[in-house]
């Protein structure tokens, strides 16, 4: 199984976007100028996340893209769903119906030991994949890595850096009061580094 570069895309575009402050956001042309990719596929891409709820667009000089919710409320799965689509990624075809010894269909009415693998198989990685979020890539991102994007976000947004944190995705319908993302602190910071 190999997905498509654009899933990589758009998972740090999104790991990206969490660190900035809470009311930035970043136009097409910084994200792209950030990871070293073409800015027009890049674009396809960040309008296929809007469209899936997990990035919010500001129109204006000013304006790009946001978290449209809190990076705890994306999983690696949702990221992944948006670029790829919902669809199995393993299809039975019923192959032992075929060729010159084929199975009748009324002993084909339970799916065959292959296609039972395959679909727990896919199970599992959708369940991996559903279980961490974009602020756990955040967290465990490498010193290096961090402090290399909040460098950066702090020249694009004027801002000094180390004030990023995971997006509360302001003016999101799906933000509350209940479910805003605690700050990423020093100490949690420090914690990484310790890694």
């Amino acid at each position: 199984m190999e997905l498509p570069q654009t899933v990589e895309w758009a998972l740090h575009c999104c790991w990206l976007l969490a660190l900035l402050p809470e009311d930035a956001a970043l136009p097409t042309r910084r994200l792209a100028e950030y990871h070293g990719i073409p800015e027009a596929y890049l674009a396809k891409l960040l309008k296929t996340l809007t469209r899936d709820g997990l990035l919010a667009a500001s129109p204006g000089p000013r304006g790009g893209y946001r978290l449209a919710r809190p990076a705890e409320q994306i999983t690696v799965l949702d990221v992944v769903r948006a670029v790829e689509g919902q669809h199995q990624m393993f299809r039975c075809a019923e192959i032992r119906q075929r060729g010159p010894v084929p199975l009748p269909s009324a002993q084909c009415r339970r799916p065959c030991g292959i296609a039972s693998v395959m679909h727990q198989a896919e199970r599992a990685w959708r369940d991996a994949l559903a279980a961490r979020t974009v602020a756990e890539l955040v967290t465990e991102a490498g010193t290096g890595s961090h402090a290399r994007a909040a460098r950066w976000l702090g020249e694009v947004t004027g801002r000094r850096p180390g004030t990023a944190r995971p997006s509360a995705g302001r003016g999101s319908p799906r933000t509350d009061a209940k479910t805003a993302p605690p700050k990423v602190s020093g100490s949690d910071r420090d914690r990484v580094r310790a890694r």
